[in-house]
């Protein structure tokens, strides 16, 4: 027991060096992530042990991800693999006032074949006691929503606590399916909301403003909604420009509201894949440490992660609590 499953797309990532347009260079570097995936890695770097679920390529790129993903200690025993090419996003990284621009090529990528004969959920889960799920698999095809609800009613029967992340894109959406509908659907049988009044709104069809008053009575309006939900965790950002944000992060459990202080990341080297370092960093801490420190540990985790190049958070467990800890000064460790 004691494995936390996560079930999406892998994904190459191309981007020119630096904050260069694509017009600009002849020259890109390339990573590999995806939302669920970026969990399971940072996950895996603080000790856990990880499945990741998807499809892949039948070539040396799917081959090349694979090996990517096993590097970080992850099972890929659920891996298939498919003759449709890898999904593929190009990324331009805005500087200052020009923002960050992103192109999605997945519409029938390999992950996009996926259907719920391809998953054998009963061994999959068989070592789980933790399931991850976010608002972007739902969204890409009615395969990718079938195969994933199979797995939360099997996660749900089997008593593995689920945490849901909607991440509500509306770009995505473009199957048929009514995002409000099918996340509502996913919700009941999740357990852990991390989401904010963005997302709750979507999914009640509320307009409650982003007051931490709202923000309580939103979460207690959710719970009662879908009570399977014990606990819901808000990432706040604020943006002063492209490469200088502030984070900080609330919750509420059922009888508790707190927030945490700021931390101002003052110059982000990237901030793709920083609300998964997030997710993952609550994941471990609500395993590990009360709510609260939780939520200290997964905004750590968070502001890390824009220090590192590419979709993945490199940082260990020492390294986010030291932040936690107030060491933010980046002097030299020697």
């Amino acid at each position: 027991m004691n494995q936390i499953i996560t079930f999406g797309e892998v994904l190459m990532r191309l981007s020119p060096r630096g904050n260069k347009k694509f017009m600009q260079s002849n020259i890109v570097e390339f990573y590999f992530g995806g939302t669920e995936l970026n969990v399971a890695i940072s996950l895996a770097n603080f000790g856990g042990n990880v499945k990741h679920i998807s499809l892949v390529s039948d070539d040396f790129i799917g081959d090349t991800a694979v090996s990517y993903v096993r590097k970080f200690g992850i099972s890929t025993s659920s891996f298939v693999r498919s003759k449709r090419p890898l999904g593929v996003y190009f990324l331009e990284v805005g500087a200052v006032m020009r923002p960050s621009q992103i192109s999605y090529n997945r519409s029938h990528s390999s992950f996009s074949e996926v259907l719920p004969a391809m998953v054998d959920w009963e061994k999959a889960l068989k070592k789980g006691n933790w399931m991850h799920w976010t608002g972007i698999t739902p969204a890409l095809t009615q395969g990718a929503y079938d195969t994933l609800k199979e797995g939360l009613v099997l996660a749900k029967e089997k008593g593995l606590t689920v945490s849901a992340d909607p991440t509500y894109r509306s770009g995505l959406w473009k199957y048929g399916k009514d995002p409000k509908e099918t996340l509502i659907d996913l919700l009941h049988y999740s357990n852990i909301f991390i989401g904010g009044i963005n997302e709750i709104n979507e999914v009640l069809g509320t307009d409650y403003s982003y007051s931490n008053d709202d923000f309580i009575t939103a979460s207690k309006q959710l719970m009662e909604t879908f009570p399977s939900i014990v606990k819901v965790f808000d990432k706040i950002r604020t943006a002063l420009n492209a490469n200088s944000h502030k984070i900080r992060a609330r919750m509420w459990t059922g009888t508790e509201f707190r927030e945490t202080d700021d931390l101002n990341i003052t110059h982000i080297v990237d901030r793709i894949g920083t609300g998964d370092a997030f997710a993952a960093g609550l994941i471990h801490g609500l395993q590990h440490y009360d709510d609260y420190r939780a939520m200290l540990f997964a905004c750590a985790a968070c502001a890390l992660k824009h220090t590192y190049e590419g979709d993945v958070n490199y940082s260990n467990v020492d390294d986010v609590v030291k932040i936690i800890e107030g060491n933010i000064s980046g002097r030299f460790v020697r």
